[in-house]
């Protein structure tokens, strides 16, 4: 019987909502899973056909010994998604790339360690006047974890927020906040060996001057949800894009986009999730069905 690692993390184990119905479609498929916790040194990867990332969620903090236990994994047996999409997807930069071949997403800023704050906060608010709060959020982050929503004359905050990024050696992204999420939430649309599986409704996670969520990451409302045919259009474009920016095997297992709608109606990118996401396999009755027979066709 082939056998799966479904990697989590010591403070995520309990709390990945997914696990439990992807353990009986794996079941229901003949094929054996075990839940490893990534930092685990007594796991012996090699016995695993495969490894899927699912909830290995404290790695935001811990970025250097992920990465260096993906590739170590790598070398003993199949990693999912693959260690490049791990390392190109976990670092929000790549958003510059969506944009530079003619994905809409977020207007996006980068800001790198030694910059500096004040510099990088004067020159967003004036590219972006019309913009009436900012978020400020690291380019390597989870959960909305380290991420907050700041007024637009909060410029001492937003200060403070991204020098204190910038010390702490993490890149970080800012964006104008766009307020169609208060009424609208997000739009997450997932695949499954690159086709369209379902979505779901996200309820704005970013409360205005709140602080950053202690805990590993910020509680979600999730809902279904049909998307438009503009966000179907828009994910379906994105997914395609993904051979052309990446050297990996295609289609993808797994893939989620994450839209948000514009001032105008339109949707945009704020996210595409390829190395550790929640999939809401709860929110459609075929959908854990579907993520264990893409796994399954991995193990051929």
């Amino acid at each position: 019987m082939p056998r799966i690692a479904l990697a989590t993390a010591i403070a995520a184990h309990a709390l990945d909502e997914d696990m439990p119905a992807l353990l009986r479609a794996l079941h229901a498929q003949s094929i054996a899973a075990d839940v490893r916790a990534w930092d685990d040194p007594s796991v012996a990867w090699s016995r695993y056909d495969l490894v899927l990332l699912r909830s290995t969620w404290d790695y935001t903090t811990r970025f250097a010994e992920f990465i260096g236990w993906c590739e170590r994994v790598d070398k003993l047996t199949r990693l999912l998604n693959p260690l490049d999409v791990v390392r190109w997807n976990t670092d929000k930069r790549y958003l510059a790339q969506l944009e530079a071949i003619g994905i809409p997403i977020v207007p996006s800023d980068f800001a790198l360690p030694g910059d500096d704050a004040a510099m990088i906060v004067a020159q967003f608010l004036a590219d972006h006047p019309d913009a009436a709060e900012i978020v400020i959020k690291p380019t390597v982050g989870a959960g909305s974890r380290d991420a907050r929503r700041h007024r637009r004359d909060a410029i001492e905050a937003m200060r403070e927020h991204l020098a204190r990024l910038l010390t702490a050696d993490r890149g970080v992204l800012l964006q104008p906040y766009l307020p169609a999420v208060d009424d609208h939430g997000e739009t997450a649309l997932l695949y499954f060996d690159g086709q369209f599986s379902h979505a779901i409704r996200k309820g704005p996670l970013l409360l205005a001057d709140a602080g950053p969520t202690r805990a590993l990451f910020a509680a979600e409302h999730i809902t279904p949800r049909v998307p438009g045919s503009d966000e179907r259009e828009l994910a379906d474009r994105v997914i395609a894009s993904l051979p052309s920016l990446l050297d990996a095997d295609y289609p993808l297992a797994y893939a989620r986009v994450d839209l948000i709608l514009t001032a105008d109606g339109s949707p945009c990118v704020l996210e595409l999730e390829l190395a550790e996401p929640s999939v809401f396999l709860d929110h459609d009755a075929g959908a854990a069905t579907r993520f264990a027979t893409a796994l399954k066709r991995r193990l051929g």
